[in-house]
């Protein structure tokens, strides 16, 4: 059995990061719980979830074929625009084109669904995880952690942002300075193998020295691009920090949109989880990941079925949010009028219950494990 398929069955008493300060679990025994379509009550017929769960190399290299030509097309109008200043729209748009799917492509590939061949798998795993910035093995383990509690207070290791959302906390993390700073504090930890409780909670201990090689060989190839910039090599200025800076924001948003004002503590995916409506681009840059729910609920369907998927089961899920734009905007408008005091019931989005009041002030229910 792989590593992907193995994590996939078996909670391995994975649990949350103790070196974080929480506010213990509300649920004593979700340490007990593994969330999944079981622990919702969803469910689907066997032999449709095998044919949705089938594996194949075809629509993972399609992909990257198309997205190659979409880098290429958008890297041709930032070399084209050098010397003016249409080069930062084009350095954004570059930018979104090679995060928003670098960030998919590394979760897909650390589920071991985006293709069949396993070292085609795990070969696009590697080179993604170095765009994207965090050592892959880490983001495996710490992402099945976070498949197994999801949304648990205290048990799920992938909380970006402290809960409720405040408007400092939206901005830090929007702006990519959290994520930025964890991928980076998390490299230099394994590199110097100073493995925390979280790693060596949910890693093996034979793969933590392998943790400690990756990230020795991602720290030379980020030294490496940061020596070639001040030797005076502008091209991975261009090419790569700006586009990453500038276009991070957006994949941010894709991400942000997934758990916010949702329910923690609980088993149910639909109550913790939110899918949400975008359009055929979005779709495309997010490898369909808009399907959320739907991906918690049967994380071993590759991201080419989540649209079948989302049919197959519309029956017993709650309609997806609207658009990514109005989602977002309606998260953003929440967030301010909460930092200000006021009414923070949603207009068009789903809301945990708790996360809406009259006004007035508003307790931490948990602090982020991912910074």
């Amino acid at each position: 059995m792989d590593g992907a398929r193995k994590m996939a069955a078996t909670d391995a008493g994975i649990f949350g990061d103790r070196t974080v300060p929480q506010i213990a679990p509300r649920n004593s025994a979700a340490g007990n719980v593994i969330t999944n379509a079981a622990s919702t009550g969803i469910r689907i017929e066997r032999k449709r979830l095998k044919a949705l769960a089938r594996r194949s190399d075809v629509p993972g290299l399609t992909y990257l074929a198309v997205w190659a030509a979409a880098m290429a097309t958008t890297g041709f109008a930032v070399w084209s625009a050098l010397g003016t200043l249409y080069v930062w729209p084009a350095m954004f748009v570059f930018g979104v084109v090679m995060s928003v799917p670098s960030y998919a492509l590394s979760h897909e590939t650390a589920h071991g669904t985006a293709f069949r061949t396993r070292w085609l798998n795990e070969s696009v795993f590697w080179f993604m995880s170095l765009l994207y910035g965090e050592e892959p093995l880490h983001r495996r383990y710490t992402h099945t952690n976070h498949h197994t509690h999801t949304w648990y207070v205290g048990l799920d290791s992938q909380m970006p942002f402290d809960t409720p959302l405040g408007f400092k906390g939206w901005l830090y993390d929007i702006s990519g300075l959290s994520i930025h700073r964890f991928q980076a504090r998390v490299l230099c930890q394994l590199a110097t193998r100073r493995y925390t409780p979280l790693m060596r909670e949910v890693s093996p201990e034979a793969e933590l020295p392998k943790m400690t090689r990756n990230s020795r060989l991602f720290c030379l190839v980020y030294l490496g691009v940061a020596a070639s910039i001040a030797a005076g090599y502008p091209w991975l200025l261009w090419f790569y920090v700006l586009p990453r800076l500038l276009g991070g924001p957006i994949m941010l948003m894709f991400n942000i949109v997934q758990h916010a004002e949702m329910q923690e503590d609980s088993p149910s995916i639909v109550e913790s989880t939110r899918s949400f409506r975008t359009d055929r681009i979005g779709r495309f840059l997010y490898l369909n990941m808009n399907n959320h729910v739907e991906h918690h609920l049967y994380p071993q369907v590759p991201f080419y079925s989540l649209p079948a998927l989302h049919k197959a089961v519309a029956g017993q899920t709650p309609e997806p949010d609207p658009g990514f734009w109005r989602t977002n905007l309606d998260l953003f408008s929440v967030v301010i009028r909460r930092s200000l005091g006021r009414n923070t019931r949603a207009a068009w989005i789903r809301q945990a219950p708790h996360m809406v009041s009259d006004g007035g002030g508003y307790t931490k229910i948990a602090r982020a494990t991912m910074q």
